[in-house]
């Protein structure tokens, strides 16, 4: 199958979407895409957040481990059930975007859980 830049263009998502179809998933059918939205402190995520369920978001979100310089850093994930689609996930990127601009957040990209399913063939078992 050769690679069609229209639906999928020489870009990042673009890119993600094409090696999701090369490692075998059908992009025809609903997947769970996670956006990711990072905050420097909890009463931000948590604005964000709740702005978000208003909006009827699905949201989860955690605290990351304190680094180095002694900051801490609150991520928020929404989750997103959608049949992949190049032009929906650029205009969801520009949403959480401009939402995480809003609540002094940082958008950060977003990933989706590959669904590969192998089949054994009883027919072609040795005994």
């Amino acid at each position: 199958m050769s690679r069609n830049y229209e639906l999928f263009p020489d870009d990042d998502n673009g890119n993600v979407l094409w090696q999701m179809i090369e490692d075998g998933n059908d992009l025809t059918e609903p997947h769970e895409f996670e956006f990711t939205i990072v905050f420097k402190t909890q009463e931000q995520l948590e604005k964000c957040a709740l702005h978000l369920l208003h909006q009827e978001q699905k949201v989860s979100f955690f605290q990351e481990d304190q680094h180095t310089d002694g900051s801490d850093l609150w991520v928020l994930n929404i989750h997103v059930t959608m049949i992949p689609e190049y032009e929906d996930i650029q205009d969801l990127e520009e949403w959480f975007s401009r939402i995480a601009q809003d609540f002094n957040g940082e958008y950060d990209g977003w990933g989706c859980m590959s669904y590969l399913y192998e089949y054994e063939d009883d027919e072609h078992l040795e005994s």
